[in-house]
């Protein structure tokens, strides 16, 4: 039989354990840890010969004191030493919560982001906080949102809906760019019923002129059950893997699919969708289980 003592020791400790563990979700995990995530393949459709390192940032949900301006510097200083041929950033840079002690404006997140550096460039798409976060979209019903133009005033491309051709030792590849799923929300004030996509996936691939490989790059997962096998691989974010990660799986993922496009690399009919961890909190500072990754892809 426990004695009264030995219950509150009991007690006591798991006190002390949740107070612990709430503070490595809430402080340590979010605010200090930086993973590094690594994925090597060679997808069906790819170009023998063409080696291709790319770097993927994925939703920094800029804001303080959980992702500010120098800490986003520090994890783009933290990208270039990864030495990636290109890099893309695949949205949601707007902060996505109220649990904050100031927001980040756009000029200062896109200046920090402007210090990436890559021999074929740094390419990027917008997620749903970036429209969602935007009045002056949501009521113009599309066109640009303030992060359109604070990426394009320090020289990075935005691609909705647009595929661009590169090269690398004289082998092309595709950069295709998806506007995104959720752009628009319902509501009176925007006359709105559902929520409304800007995403034109058919629109995009009809950009793509030859054979060389396509890199789709698309906010959410979503999206992947209707991407074609001419592309070789899909880059996405969105879902922060659920945030809270145990035994593989979350509790709670923003996706009509649940867990099956939460994280990580996965194949479904010999086509890829590797979906970042991504690097900020969206909703609530908490993560437990995926820390704040940049994921780095070798194919080839």
């Amino acid at each position: 039989m426990i004695t009264r003592r030995g219950f509150f020791k009991v007690l006591g400790g798991g006190v002390a354990g949740l107070m612990s563990l709430g503070g490595y979700a809430f402080a340590y995990e979010p605010l200090a840890r930086l993973a590094i995530t690594r994925y090597q393949l060679t997808p069906p459709g790819w170009t023998p010969g063409l080696k291709l390192r790319v770097v993927a940032l994925a939703d920094l949900h800029a804001c303080e004191p959980w992702m500010s301006a120098s800490r986003i510097a520090t994890i783009c200083h933290r990208a270039n030493e990864l030495e990636g041929d290109v890099t893309v950033l695949l949205g949601d840079y707007a902060a996505g919560m109220n649990m904050v002690t100031q927001y980040v404006h756009s000029s200062q997140w896109s200046k920090a982001l402007a210090t990436l550096q890559a021999p074929l460039g740094v390419h990027a798409v917008m997620g749903n906080h970036d429209w969602w976060e935007d009045r002056t979209a949501q009521k113009n019903g599309g066109m640009e949102t303030f992060g359109h133009r604070a990426l394009a005033d320090v020289g990075i491309p935005v691609y909705g809906n647009r595929a661009v051709r590169l090269e690398k030792d004289g082998r092309g590849f595709w950069l295709a760019g998806l506007e995104d799923q959720l752009a628009l929300l319902p509501g009176r004030k925007w006359r709105r019923t559902h929520m409304h996509g800007l995403d034109d996936l058919d629109g995009t691939m009809a950009q793509v002129t030859d054979d060389a490989p396509v890199i789709l790059l698309a906010h959410e997962p979503d999206i992947f059950p209707r991407v074609p096998e001419r592309v070789s691989l899909t880059l996405s974010g969105h879902t922060h893997g659920g945030q809270i990660r145990l035994l593989g799986r979350s509790p709670i993922v923003p996706s009509r699919y649940g867990n099956r496009y939460a994280y990580g690399h996965m194949i479904e009919e010999g086509r890829n969708i590797i979906v970042s961890g991504g690097l900020g909190c969206s909703i609530a500072p908490v993560r437990f289980g995926v820390p704040p990754e940049i994921v780095v892809i070798d194919l080839g």
